[in-house]
C-alpha cells in the first residue's frame, strides 16, 4: 500500500499560480509555504537573472537540483516547484513518493499576459531560450507536457478564481489521504 503523502508540491509553467496558490494553501492547511526559486534567491543573495546571467541555466538548475533533494523527506510543507523542476527526474521521483503533486495549467494566451503584468519578470523569469515569448511558452510547454503529466497526482486549471482552485486541490489531497488509510 502506497504511504500518506506529507507534503503538496505546485508544478507547472512559470505564471501558472503556483506561489499565489501555494501560499493560500499552505495558510488554509497550517502548513509552511516554501517556493522553491526564492529559496535559491535568497540562498545565493541574487535573483534568478543574475546567476543566469553569471553563470547560465545549467548552473541555476544544480542549485535547484539541490534544493529540492533537501526537500525529499520533509513533512507539513507546500512547496511551489520553479517550472523546471519537474527536469529533475530522479529527484522528482523521490519527491513523488512523499508528496501530492498538483500541476497547475493555464493556457499560452493566459501566461503570457502574466508574465507581461509581472513587474518582476524580468529578474525572475529570465528568457529560457531567447524566442518570443509566445514562442517560448509554447516550445517549453511542449518539451515540458509529458514531464508534467507523468509526474503529477492530479492537474487543475489555475484560471479559476484562486479560493476555488484552492478548494479542489484540497479536497483532492483529502481524497488521496484518505484512500491511503
Amino acid at each position: 500500500m502506497e504511504q500518506k503523502k506529507k507534503n503538496i508540491i505546485l508544478t507547472g509553467y512559470r505564471a501558472t499560480g503556483k506561489t499565489t496558490i501555494g501560499e493560500l494553501l499552505a495558510s488554509q492547511l497550517g502548513f509552511r509555504f516554501i517556493d522553491t526559486d526564492q529559496e535559491i534567491e535568497s540562498g545565493y543573495g541574487a535573483p534568478i537573472s543574475q546567476i543566469v546571467a553569471s553563470h547560465g541555466w545549467d548552473y541555476f538548475r544544480k542549485l535547484e537540483q539541490e534544493l529540492l533533494e533537501g526537500l525529499v523527506h520533509t513533512e507539513n510543507q507546500v512547496i511551489a516547484a520553479g517550472g523546471g523542476a519537474i527536469m529533475h527526474q530522479d529527484t522528482w521521483q523521490q519527491l513523488r513518493e512523499n508528496a501530492f503533486i498538483v500541476w497547475l495549467t493555464a493556457d499560452t494566451e493566459t501566461i503570457c499576459r502574466r508574465l507581461a503584468s509581472h513587474s518582476a519578470t524580468s529578474s525572475q523569469r529570465p528568457s529560457l531560450t531567447g524566442m518570443d515569448i509566445f514562442e517560448e511558452v509554447e516550445a517549453v510547454l511542449l518539451e515540458r507536457y509529458p514531464l508534467y503529466e507523468a509526474g503529477s497526482d492530479i492537474k487543475i486549471q489555475s484560471e479559476k478564481p484562486l479560493n476555488d482552485v484552492t478548494e479542489e486541490i484540497i479536497k483532492a489531497w483529502q481524497r488521496h489521504q484518505a484512500s491511503q488509510g
